[in-house]
């Protein structure tokens, strides 16, 4: 039992490291005076290319796939990629609080996706702990929403955004059970890319043209946010189940803020920074008390110790 504990306490530190990785993306994009398309395009793109070292290493996999799983990682990759246009847009109409806050939702609705499709039940501790980060989160984003104007605009492409990744989130846990972490992120990413490429090609907008400070805040994006949070979070879910691997973005607004607040320059209230606790003491409740690990003796050997080692997929089950 100890053994085990310690193990998952690794896991929970790699969470933890992701959480404070994705973070970082707000304050990125704001800093880029580039469409958000093709932050979001190049952030992919870039990340594609930072993976591509690997690739030989996983040639025997990475073109193994089946129909079936071509378009899960396809439909995957497309939500992620509206995600990012989404809520990177939400960015340029309203405050980093009140978008962020908005993704809290992000676990309800893959905890409701979860049951629905896993038949997986909440426990009590799930729900406490959830309860208490959601209600934080609203506590920090409340004083930021305007009920008129481009805010109110902002607010509801952060929705929609928190839906297309929470669809995301749930066709990962189901991918990830027969495709390896470095497969799956490198199709799912591509996939993404591509879908914003092709969205800017159709809206005419310049894939060139960006200065080195523009190209310096993509490749932030891609090693920061993406490879260090979206990445680890998609190899977690091989460990954890969508819900607790989603439960992350409840993370997201303090830090967030807090990084706004020293590197924009967004005003916190102290009510804000008690929400901020309560937020965090909510992640830790459901993390710790409330959330069971997946069955790590199904996972290969390598890729249970290590995220940056996914040599070998799942045995898969072709249908």
């Amino acid at each position: 039992m100890q053994s085990e504990r310690r193990s998952f306490s690794k896991y929970e530190l790699l969470y933890i490291i992701g959480i404070v990785a994705i973070s970082f993306s707000s304050i990125f994009v704001r800093w880029s005076a580039a469409e958000v398309s093709v932050i979001a395009m190049y952030r992919l793109f870039l990340t594609n290319l930072l993976m591509t070292p690997l690739l030989y290493k996983y040639r025997h996999d990475i073109f193994r796939l089946s129909k079936k799983e071509w378009i899960t990682l396809g439909i995957s990759g497309i939500m992620l990629g509206l995600h990012f246009l989404l809520w990177m847009s939400s960015l340029r109409l309203t405050t980093v609080a009140s978008s962020t806050v908005i993704l809290t939702l992000e676990p309800i609705l893959v905890m409701l996706g979860s049951m629905w499709i896993f038949a997986t039940k909440p426990n009590r501790m799930m729900l406490i702990g959830m309860g208490m980060a959601v209600a934080g989160s609203v506590i920090i984003g409340a004083g930021d929403f305007q009920v008129s104007g481009n805010a109110l605009k902002g607010d509801f492409l952060s929705l929609l955004g928190t839906i297309a990744v929470a669809i995301h989130m749930i066709i990962g846990q189901y991918a990830r059970k027969n495709i390896s972490a470095f497969v799956y992120n490198f199709w799912v990413f591509l996939f993404a890319g591509s879908s914003l490429a092709v969205y800017n090609a159709g809206n005419q907008i310049s894939f060139t043209g960006y200065d080195a400070r523009e190209w310096g805040i993509f490749l932030l994006l891609a090693i920061v946010p993406t490879l260090l949070g979206h990445y680890l979070f998609n190899w977690l879910l091989k460990v954890m189940n969508a819900t607790t691997v989603s439960m992350s973005v409840l993370g997201e607004p303090v830090i967030a803020s807090l990084l706004a607040w020293v590197l924009l320059g967004e005003a916190l209230t102290i009510l804000q920074l008690i929400a901020g606790v309560i937020i965090l003491t909510g992640v830790w409740f459901f993390l710790r008390y409330g959330s069971e690990p997946l069955d790590a003796e199904t996972m290969p050997l390598t890729e249970a110790a290590d995220p940056l080692n996914t040599i070998s997929p799942v045995p898969q089950t072709k249908g």
